[in-house]
C-alpha cells in the first residue's frame, strides 16, 4: 500500500550531477550473460563498453544520453518534449537497487525514445523529469504578482491587463448579484 506522505523534495544539484550509471549496471550485465554461459563470449565486450562509454548530461532544458566506441550514439531530448516516464525493473535489478526510467516522447514509435539505466536514484530523478516536463521550475510561473514584468513582451501586458479587467467585472457582478438577491432567515439563524 502506498503511503500518502509527500515526498521530499527533489534535490535539483544531485541530479544535475549524475553523468554515469552506477557499477551496479555492470554486474547486472554480467549476471544477464551468465544465464547462458557461452554469449560471455560475445556480449560481454559489448556489455562492456557499452558501460564504460554510457554518459548522461542533466541541464536546465534536456536531458542527453551518449554511448558507444566505434558507433556513437547520442540522444538529446528537452523536457518539453518528454510524453510520459516509467519505471521498469526485473527482480536481479531490485536486487542490485537498479530501475531503468524509460522516457516516452510524442514521436511515432510505441517505445521508449530513451531508457536510462544503471541509476540507484531512480525514483528521484523520475519526480526531477516530471517537475521539468510540467514547468515547475519555469520562471514564467514563479514571478511575483505584483512585480511587474520586466522584459515582457506587449502581448503578455495585454493579456494579464485583460485578465485583471475580466477578474474586476466579475468581481463587480458577484457583488451586484448578491446585493439583489433576497435572503431569508432560517430558524437557527443562517441566511439563505
Amino acid at each position: 500500500m502506498e503511503s500518502s506522505a509527500p515526498r521530499p523534495p527533489v534535490d535539483e544539484a544531485a541530479i544535475l550531477a549524475i553523468t554515469r550509471p552506477h557499477r551496479d549496471l555492470w554486474t547486472y550485465y554480467l549476471l544477464g550473460c551468465c544465464v547462458f554461459p557461452p554469449s560471455l563470449l560475445f556480449f560481454a565486450p559489448y556489455l562492456w563498453f557499452r558501460y564504460q562509454t554510457m554518459r548522461y548530461k542533466f541541464t536546465d532544458e534536456g536531458i542527453s544520453m551518449s554511448w558507444g566506441i566505434l558507433f556513437r550514439r547520442e540522444i538529446i531530448i528537452n523536457y518539453a518534449r518528454i510524453q510520459d516516464i516509467h519505471l521498469r525493473s526485473n527482480f536481479i535489478e531490485r536486487w542490485l537497487g537498479l530501475a531503468k526510467i524509460l522516457v516516452q516522447t510524442a514521436s511515432g514509435s510505441s517505445g521508449a525514445e530513451m531508457t536510462l539505466e544503471g541509476l540507484k536514484e531512480f525514483e528521484a530523478v523520475r519526480d526531477f523529469l516530471y517537475s521539468k516536463m510540467r514547468g515547475v521550475k519555469d520562471p514564467a510561473h514563479h514571478r511575483p504578482a505584483a512585480a511587474p514584468a520586466t522584459g515582457a513582451a506587449p502581448h503578455d501586458t495585454e493579456l494579464a491587463a485583460a485578465l485583471r479587467e475580466v477578474a474586476h467585472e466579475l468581481r463587480e457582478t458577484r457583488l451586484a448579484l448578491a446585493k439583489r438577491a433576497p435572503q431569508t432567515v432560517i430558524e437557527d439563524g443562517r441566511h439563505v
